[in-house]
Parts: structure tokens; sequence; C-alpha cells
């Protein structure tokens, strides 16, 4: 069976992204359909001692889940043809130098993962939703159709309760008290 769910893509991820931002935690190899859903979501994390690839072109195959769309989108076109050309794997540290990974740990990388989600949740939740969201499409976008589109995105955070809680908390100098409410 194709591990697809409907129109969400390979493991129901690659097509498809939830509001929420999503971090990977990778503690050991992730290759092939493992690189594809580790780059389906926002944020990676991986342990030192991961590994990440896509050896498909070894068995006679293509990395179609994602891998050889995102790798052009992510990295340099000669990196990603490496990856996709060679199939060889690269280290934890090679890909966060390349930008890939977000963060290298030396302790399970769910803990760093964790850690990661509670800086980000700590922010306005509106704000990290239409953030997730523009950076997520508007490498489609034309440069005639970026605020055009952005505003989209955008307009109800502005005018929400959200927003004027965390101009407040700023001047009281106090963590802000979230609603998730819009005007």
């Amino acid at each position: 069976e194709l591990p697809v769910a409907g129109d969400r893509g390979f493991g129901g991820l690659t097509s498809w992204t939830p509001s929420k931002p999503v971090i990977a935690a990778v503690d050991g190899y992730a290759l092939a359909g493992g690189l594809e859903l580790a780059l389906a979501c926002d944020l990676i994390v991986a342990n030192v001692n991961a590994k990440f690839g896509i050896p498909e072109a070894k068995r006679g195959l293509v990395a179609a889940g994602g891998g050889v769309v995102q790798l052009p989108r992510l990295l340099p076109r000669p990196l990603a043809m490496e990856l996709a050309l060679t199939g060889d794997p690269i280290t934890a540290q090679r890909a966060y130098d390349l930008g890939l990974v977000n963060r290298v740990t030396e302790g399970p990388a769910i803990e760093a993962a964790r850690e990661l989600a509670q800086v980000i949740a700590a922010n306005g939740p509106l704000a990290v939703i239409a953030s997730k969201g523009i950076i997520r499409d508007s490498w489609l976008w034309s440069d005639a159709e970026v605020m055009i589109k952005q505003n989209g995105y955008i307009g109800h955070v502005f005018g929400s309760e959200d927003a004027r809680e965390g101009a407040k908390a700023l001047a009281e100098k106090r963590k802000a008290n979230w609603q998730r409410k819009e005007a």
C-alpha cells in the first residue's frame, strides 16, 4: 500500500500542514521517506548522530514523497543534486551547516524539540500561525503579489486582542496572557 493520506500526501504531511508549527525530532536515520517527512515539518531538531539522505537512486527509485522537490528549494541546486544522485547520507552537523536542521543536540532530539516548542508557544499564537503561513506559501508569490497576498494572512492579527495584549505586556514588562482572540 502507498503511505498516502488522501490529499495530505506521503505520511499525511508532505502535501499539507496544520496551522500550528510542526517540529521533527530526529535521533537516528532520516532516510528516504523519513527525510521527506522531516522536510515537510517546519523545523528540524536532530541528535548529533543522526543522518539525513535520500538513497532511493541506489535502489533504482526516486524520492517522490517530496525529497527531489523540497531539497532544491532548501539547498543550493548542486548540493540537492549530489544528495539525490549519489544517495549518500549526510551527518546532522552537515545538515545543520547547510540550513536543513535548526538545532543539533547531544541528547535526545525530542527534548530539544520540546524546548524549541516552548519558546514558540510563548509567542502570540495568531502571529505564529500567520508567520508560518506566509513563510510556507510566499515562495509561490510574485513580487507584485507579496503585499496583497500577505494581507490575507496578517490583517486579522494586527487588530486582534492578542496584538493589544502583546503591546500592553511589553509596556508593563510582564509576560503576555494570550487569548488567541481576533478583534
